[in-house]
């Protein structure tokens, strides 16, 4: 069976709450199961760095974090786990991309402009306290992504920019170096709750309003009980829809009991039970999470291993990748190189084939004498894999391969078909030699 590669970044920024549980950690642990997928995790420590320089705060975050996802059922035998920054080939990766992406294109990026607007509205310089590290996240979370030929990319609408980002960069590189790098596709699950925050909000960090995923049963009791609510008494039938305490519920129960609540609510079920209908079916599906998380939590050596073990298995694929992207872009042993031939100066002079892309993001090529002379021009092609297919017929067939790619062809004023033949015949005599 063909699998797929899907990848998911975690960035440690604080304690894991029930929006990150039902958003993201429960679909991805569900989705890691399926025998055609396979699933890379990792926390992102160093994207973790942009947000702000509290190392204490950066190391709880990522304990915290990986003993979520383990307790909810990620198992690090059947998929990749591990820490960024146990892949330094992923930083090695993240420049060579650097030097093939365009300052504008990372200028358009939305967290840097957000940081840009904020400051001209305030009057203030227009990239004060934007550091390079906030303007080059999304070359470091290209580099996440390619490093391990992620298929696929679940994630929020809020980062499919970054998504397009990656393809975007990836199509540079491959366009100067060789299609090396897979271009990821980007995963949007429209029906992944969001759950309400304690103030009626979405559930968010930006909000202060989240219930920490593996709080305690009693102090979830009473977060859940100040969910605010209207003044309709019991016996009163009361809505669903705009209900925060109804949503809550939805999120972990199934349709058999979502129904059921909703019958309760229109037959005026009291607030007071209703609360403790949600906490009770919480607690149900967290309970058992929590126990395993507590245990992990009191052994974070443990959770220190199993990182390890994942790092180094991520590295058994990134090294190998690593290099050949390090030969691909001319980072290569010095011992590789040949001496001269006597022939040299008479191969310099040969007749030579340019792939590259024009404005209009299409691709072309055209042959040119060793003086520098057009001899034969290219129409567009889509891909650069298409244009460079056609070159390599050239090459290996010489004037026989003409008539066939006549329509990919156009003629250059002054030129005849012998000067072009006369070219042809060269290039084919001298990889003939």
């Amino acid at each position: 069976m063909a699998t797929t590669r899907f990848l998911t970044g975690i960035t440690p920024s604080g304690t894991p709450h029930l929006g990150n549980y039902v958003g993201a950690i429960r679909p991805a642990v569900q989705s890691s199961q399926r025998a055609d997928v396979q699933s890379f995790y990792f926390l992102a420590d160093y994207h973790g760095l942009i947000k702000g320089a509290d190392p204490q705060r950066l190391q709880r975050s990522t304990l915290e974090i990986a003993a979520s996802w383990l307790a909810a059922g990620l198992d690090p035998e059947k998929v990749m786990l591990y820490r960024q920054s146990d892949v330094p080939e992923i930083p090695e990766l993240c420049w060579l991309l650097t030097c093939v992406t365009g300052k504008g294109l990372l200028n358009r990026a939305h967290a840097y402009k957000a940081s840009v607007d904020k400051n001209v509205a305030a009057g203030n310089d227009v990239d004060a306290d934007v550091t390079a590290g906030l303007f080059m996240y999304p070359v470091l979370m290209a580099a996440d992504i390619l490093m391990f030929k992620a298929n696929k990319v679940p994630v929020g609408r809020d980062q499919v920019q970054h998504l397009e980002m990656a393809r975007d960069i990836a199509s540079s590189f491959n366009h100067l170096y060789g299609e090396l790098l897979v271009l990821p596709e980007v995963v949007i699950d429209d029906n992944v709750a969001t759950l309400p925050g304690l103030d009626g909000r979405k559930m968010s960090k930006s909000y202060n309003n989240t219930i920490p995923l593996f709080t305690p049963r009693e102090q979830l009791r009473k977060l859940i009980n100040g969910f605010t609510t209207d003044s309709r008494a019991p016996g009163e039938p009361k809505e669903t829809e705009g209900s925060a305490l109804f949503q809550l519920f939805q999120a972990f129960a199934s349709a058999e009991e979502t129904a059921a609540l909703a019958a309760q609510y229109a037959q005026g079920i009291a607030w007071g039970d209703a609360k403790q209908r949600v906490f009770e079916r919480l607690d149900q599906e967290i309970a058992p999470m929590r126990a395993r998380y507590e245990s992990l939590m009191a052994d974070p050596a443990q959770i220190e291993k199993i990182l390890r073990v994942g790092g180094e298995r991520a590295r058994a694929l990134a090294t190998p990748f690593t290099q050949q992207l390090r030969e691909a872009v001319g980072l290569r042993s010095l011992a590789q190189i040949q001496a001269p031939k006597a022939d040299k100066a008479q191969k310099s002079a040969l007749p030579q084939f340019k792939q590259y892309r024009e404005a209009d993001g299409k691709f072309y090529f055209k042959l040119v004498s060793a003086s520098g002379q057009l001899l034969l021009q290219s129409t567009a092609f889509d891909a650069p894999k298409e244009a460079g297919q056609s070159i390599a017929r050239l090459q290996q067939q010489g004037t026989a391969a003409l008539a066939e790619l006549a329509a990919r062809l156009a003629p250059v004023d002054g030129v005849g078909q012998d000067e072009v033949a006369k070219a042809l015949d060269q290039l084919l005599a001298a990889a003939n030699a």
